[in-house]
């Protein structure tokens, strides 16, 4: 029997590596030494950021051939995006309340 841990999709995303290799697959999708070939880091290690993004559904394989080819999984990033408009919304809304205090100091200033 099976016991398949999922991985949580941000702690996956946490890691720069892992982001790099998000930003480099949604240009186009790459082999593992294409993508290799970007870092300073061994085959193997890119190999395991593959994985996690992988386990997390952030990327999927694509048997071309003898070639498999990485590509972003565009619902699980709208998925993410979805979880951060929240925030970016009320941010927004901060930004905009800090923007009239300002304004409201800079005119009482005059």
């Amino acid at each position: 029997m099976s016991n398949q841990v999922r991985r949580d999709v941000f702690q996956a995303i946490a890691d720069p590596t892992r982001r790099a290799i998000i930003a480099l697959i949604a240009l186009q999708a790459m082999t593992p030494n294409a993508i290799a070939e970007h870092f300073e880091s061994s085959r193997q290690a890119v190999s395991k950021h593959l994985q996690i993004l992988t386990e997390c559904d952030l990327l999927r394989q694509e048997q071309r051939g003898r070639e498999i080819y990485y590509q972003l999984e565009i619902d699980k990033m709208k998925e993410i995006d979805k979880w951060l408009n929240q925030f970016r919304k009320i941010w927004e809304t901060r930004f905009n309340q800090l923007d009239e205090v300002l304004a409201t100091i800079k005119s009482m200033g005059k």
